[in-house]
């Protein structure tokens, strides 16, 4: 009323004088507490009620939260707005000093007669917060602050201000344009986000809130926006005479809010007790590994001698003519294999799955290039790790930076848009086979093709041609190592995708399933159709993607499959290979443009009441168990690995983020494989290392490991969640042992005894052979002492004899 009525205009009587504002505000203050001492005195005995002053304000935080001018330019806006009614009402009964000192001329000076006639004048702090509070004016903001609709941050304030006051959320919303009729999603979640944080503020900061009030029930008449803007639960056609109240999407979310007394459960989050089977796959992931160019240890391939100089300058001086012999190279010469061997054996991981870097061991795309020097350091690393009992993972291409990790020549042509890259990569993959499929049984051809849309976006036509090309690339390297390996090498080959789940984001609305499911068809079927279903991409997309043309929204394209190449795609899959990270909301937004993310005519909300890093997505645990039922039921009973799953956690070292997240992944995972039935084979971690200021890692840069790598360890050694925790770690539970597991635990001990008595029964028998041919002898020779001394000296004539 004050400010905006007196200050800017922007509100009735639309006056424009700054001084006039702050008179109208110290006597709006002075008619308050004229009122609370009138119901005070004559009315509060036999009403028993409460009476306060609803006050309005931002929030506002520093750019930088260490700069002590940052934050006293916040500190002030907050007394401007806030503190200007706030303090002579809920605290001593005058304004904040900080007031006082920048507007003397301006702000009244209360007497000590009003002090003591403001001081106190409230039952409880009543509070506005919506986006009448965020209206820009002189006060709002300068430089070093920024605006944040953060209402559990403001509720500390008022807190920690005026000593922790009793207080009622007044009026709290947001608004949506005029043209939203009931489908108002997005003020679900601004609603949903709002409402988490008074819980937050409540329960972790112990603000002593007792009521929430939404603002509004009806569309209405919103000050200077009049009828441009919506605030209500239920909806009003102004231009009909009928004025009929509609209620809104939202009008449901708060009316369950309200009967739940908070957020109602979506679900059971029961955790399950039991074991994954004996062989599961428990790994880890680590993108591409980068060859050491030469051994880490040169004193092995220096054949000069040296003699060091202990007493005088310390060096190393060569001894002129003479020469020594070099040992042969060894893997444990490089540094970084040793580096990886000691992280995975904390691990204690059964599966590694990285990737080798294409440019370095086909540096110009062909055979001519071929590195030695790398493959024998790929060599080294998986034989070296296949010695701590740890399988080998390898992912042929993994994309990690703009170059795509392509060889130049490949780059320079165009990369994957140019068919040659095609015929170079089936060539790369068979070197691949042919050098390490002795060592390699798992193949992952390309990491995420169906995320290659973030590269190739100058057009949605390039996104689907680099697509097709990748598809093409990975069935040619599955047809050559089907044709030509797997008789003698028993590997399997797949690729591994992108697969992160979509949720309708309105849980009221039917036609909120359409987006969510165009979301999996473009993300997942894509790529799984075409291997799995017909050998052509899904009818889904192809639909949409004509109907976008049709009306001039789009001129996209998508390319079409020769019979030859339908034959080669189809079926050239061994495993589903699944990277899931998070969970996305989506609604249906019409989109005009030609570009693949734009074609999907999709929208993601974001929903902060999940527990969120600072960075990246959302843990929405069950979005991966909805993953794995989708694939499973669109694609049948096929082995499916989690190839990759994972989250950020800025914490050096003790990162608890990082451990929730697994315990609850895994336990979705677990869910799917024992309740629903899905063919699920193995969960990989992701990642081994965190990669510069991105703390994805289990490891930090400086290879030290984190809280997560001994919970981990648990897990793997638990092989799930055992129904008897007290349980020694790897000891079977009762009800998850059988015959067949209990040979495999015993197989070892089993195989090692029966070769000791197979030794010691051959051992046996020879020795009874022995004596007896011994004994045999000895009769012999009695009896030929009968026949004299020549029978002696010539056996063969008395033996022919006799």
């Amino acid at each position: 009323i004050a400010w905006h009525g007196y200050g800017t205009g922007l509100h009735a009587p639309g006056k424009r004088r700054v001084a006039a504002a702050y008179v109208v505000g110290h006597n709006l203050i002075k008619a308050h507490a004229k009122v609370w001492h009138n119901y005070d005195q004559h009315f509060r005995p036999q009403q028993k009620g409460f009476l306060s002053i609803t006050l309005g304000s931002h929030w506002i935080e520093p750019n930088k939260i260490n700069n002590q001018s940052d934050i006293g330019k916040c500190q002030l806006s907050m007394q401007k707005v806030l503190g200007w009614f706030a303090k002579p009402i809920h605290g001593d009964g005058d304004y904040p000093e900080e007031l006082k000192t920048e507007l003397a001329s301006l702000l009244p000076k209360a007497t000590p007669t009003e002090k003591k006639h403001f001081k106190g004048t409230a039952d409880f702090f009543a509070f506005s917060f919506g986006p009448n509070n965020f209206k820009p004016s002189s006060k709002l903001p300068q430089m070093g602050q920024n605006f944040s609709p953060d209402l559990r941050a403001a509720l500390n304030w008022i807190k920690v201000e005026y000593d922790n006051p009793k207080i009622l959320i007044a009026e709290n919303g947001w608004f949506t344009d005029k043209d939203v009729k009931t489908e108002d999603t997005t003020v679900i979640y601004i609603m949903k986000t709002f409402i988490n944080m008074v819980l937050q503020a409540i329960k972790y900061d112990r603000v002593d809130v007792f009521g929430y009030t939404l603002w509004s029930l009806l569309d209405g008449f919103e000050w200077q926006e009049a009828l441009n803007t919506r605030r209500g639960l239920f909806y009003i056609d102004f231009e009909s005479e009928e004025k009929e109240r509609i209620p809104k999407s939202s009008a449901f979310y708060y009316k369950g809010i309200i009967q739940e007394n908070g957020f109602p459960a979506e679900e059971p989050n029961q955790t399950l007790q039991g074991q994954f089977p004996w062989d599961f796959s428990w790994g880890i992931t680590e993108s591409v590994i980068k060859a050491e160019p030469v051994a880490s240890s040169p004193q092995f391939s220096d054949p000069n001698l040296y003699l060091w100089n202990v007493s005088g300058d310390g060096k190393f001086h060569q001894v002129k003519g003479v020469k020594l012999k070099n040992r042969a190279g060894q893997c444990t010469d490089f540094i970084s294999i040793k580096t990886h061997l000691q992280l995975l054996s904390k691990m204690k991981v059964t599966h590694y799955r990285f990737a080798f870097n294409w440019s370095l061991l086909l540096p110009s795309g062909d055979m001519s290039s071929l590195n030695s020097h790398n493959l024998r350091y790929y060599r080294c690393l998986i034989s070296e790790m296949l010695k701590l009992n740890v399988k080998p993972v390898v992912t042929l291409h993994y994309p990690t930076h703009q170059s795509l990790s392509l060889p130049g020549p490949l780059l320079q042509h165009g990369g994957w848009l140019n068919q040659s890259t095609v015929r170079a990569f089936r060539t790369y993959a068979e070197v691949c086979f042919q050098e390490f499929g002795d060592l390699v049984k798992f193949w992952i051809t390309i990491n995420e093709p169906n995320r290659f849309g973030e590269i190739y976006n100058s057009s949605s036509n390039d996104t689907y041609r680099a697509a097709h090309n990748l598809l093409i690339a990975h069935a040619s390297a599955w047809q050559v190592y089907e044709k030509h390996y797997r008789s003698f090498q028993w590997g399997q080959v797949s690729l591994s995708l992108h697969c992160d789940w979509a949720e309708p984001a309105n849980p009221y609305l039917a036609n909120h399933l359409e987006p969510a499911n165009r979301f999996l068809q473009f993300e997942i079927a894509w790529f799984l159709d075409p291997l799995l279903k017909t050998g052509d991409y899904p009818v889904a997309m192809r639909k949409y993607l004509g109907y976008k043309k049709r009306k001039g929204l789009s001129s996209s394209f998508l390319p079409f499959f020769t019979e030859e190449e339908k034959q080669l795609v189809k079926g050239a899959a061994d495993f589903i290979a699944v990277n899931h990270f998070t969970t996305r909301f989506v609604i249906h937004e019409s989109k005009n443009g030609s570009r693949y993310d734009w074609d999907q005519d999709i929208k993601f909300i974001q929903d902060k009441t999940y527990v969120m890093p600072p960075v990246r997505s959302a843990v929405v645990p069950w979005g991966l168990r909805k993953t794995l039922n989708w694939i499973n039921r669109h694609y049948g009973d096929m082995d499916i690995y989690v190839t990759a799953s994972g989250i950020e956690d800025q914490a050096k070292d003790n990162d608890e983020l990082r451990k929730y997240y697994i315990e609850k992944y895994v336990q979705e995972a677990f869910k799917a494989y024992h309740i629903d039935k899905v063919n699920l084979k193995g969960y990989f971690g992701f990642k081994l290392t965190d990669v510069a200021k991105l703390k994805i890692g289990f490891f930090t840069s400086e290879f030290q490991a984190k809280a997560s790598v001994q919970f981990y360890n648990r897990l793997i050694c638990n092989n799930g969640f055992p129904i008897d925790p007290t349980n020694k770690c790897g000891q079977p539970t009762e009800s998850a042992s059988c015959p067949f597991c209990f040979l495999r635990v015993l197989e070892k001990p089993l195989t090692f005894l029966g070769c000791c008595c197979l030794a010691t029964l051959i051992m046996i028998l020879s020795m009874a052979a022995f004596q007896k041919q011994k004994k045999k002898r000895r009769d012999w020779s009695k009896y030929f002492q009968h026949f004299g001394p020549s029978v002696k000296t010539k056996p063969k004539k008395v033996l022919s004899q006799i």
